[in-house]
Formats: C-alpha cells, sequence, structure tokens
C-alpha cells in the first residue's frame, strides 16, 4: 500500500438515493487493501452519517479522505446554515431535521454522536451562516 490513498467525494444536497455512496466506496477501497472489519464498520457508519448530515441540513458538501496504514482520515465540509450550538448538536435525540425528512426516517439526532462513537478522534467546526467542517479519525489498529 502507498503511504497514503487520497479520495475526494462531493455529496449532492437534497438526495437521499445518493447518500451513501462516498462512504461505501471507501468501504470497498478499505476492504481491498485489507484493512480490519472493525476499522471498516466505524469509517462506513461514521462517514455515513455524516453523509445524511450534509444532505438533510447543508445542501450537500465535500468529503476528502486519507487512508494510512495507521489510520483513515476524514474531512466533511459544508457551506449550509452551520450548527448554532454544537454542546447540544452532539446529544443523542436532538435534531433540527423537518418534518418531511423525519418521515423518510432520517432525522432522528443520531448522526453527530454517532460520528463520535464511531471515531477515535473528532472535531467539529461551525460557523453559523457559513457551514460545518468535521474531522475525524478512525485507528487501523
Amino acid at each position: 500500500m502507498p503511504q497514503t490513498i487520497h479520495f475526494q467525494y462531493t455529496v449532492p444536497g437534497d438526495d437521499f438515493t445518493r447518500a451513501g455512496e462516498a462512504s461505501s466506496s471507501v468501504k470497498k477501497a478499505l476492504k481491498k487493501i485489507g484493512i480490519n472489519p472493525e476499522v471498516i464498520r466505524k469509517v462506513a457508519i461514521a462517514m455515513y452519517e455524516g453523509e445524511i448530515n450534509m444532505v438533510i441540513h447543508a445542501g450537500g458538501g465535500s468529503i476528502d479522505v486519507d487512508i494510512t496504514p495507521d489510520e483513515v482520515r476524514m474531512v466533511l465540509v459544508d457551506h449550509g446554515p452551520g450548527i448554532a450550538n454544537i454542546d447540544l448538536a452532539m446529544q443523542e435525540g436532538w435534531s433540527t431535521a423537518p418534518d418531511d425528512v423525519r418521515s423518510l426516517g432520517f432525522g432522528a439526532g443520531m448522526g453527530l454522536p454517532n460520528m463520535k462513537k464511531c471515531s477515535d478522534d473528532m472535531t467539529v467546526e461551525s460557523v453559523v451562516g457559513q457551514g460545518t467542517t468535521v474531522r475525524m479519525t478512525v485507528l487501523c489498529h
């Protein structure tokens, strides 16, 4: 495996049918290079939750993924409305998803908490009116 494998994805906004394409692609790549299945599971869940959040709240965004023998680093960036209270948004069950999104089975307020649970390190930076950047790292050991 080269020192670093890099992937970049665009997450289309308001398209639930395509949400998950990036995480699925990374999952396949990690399987192909023989990464531990538990690491793959954590990366896939964390990325999928991030993709769904981008679709629900931000009109899409971008994801950069760097895979090294030691870790998988993901940077998710959107230019949505931002998160006014990150601490509140990190609480299980808290959601600003509209009713039409909830009727589809999304928006239960588990996205950010699940992302944190599946990451070995996670930071959320957000500016209201400008967007949000989430950085996650999953260690490969």
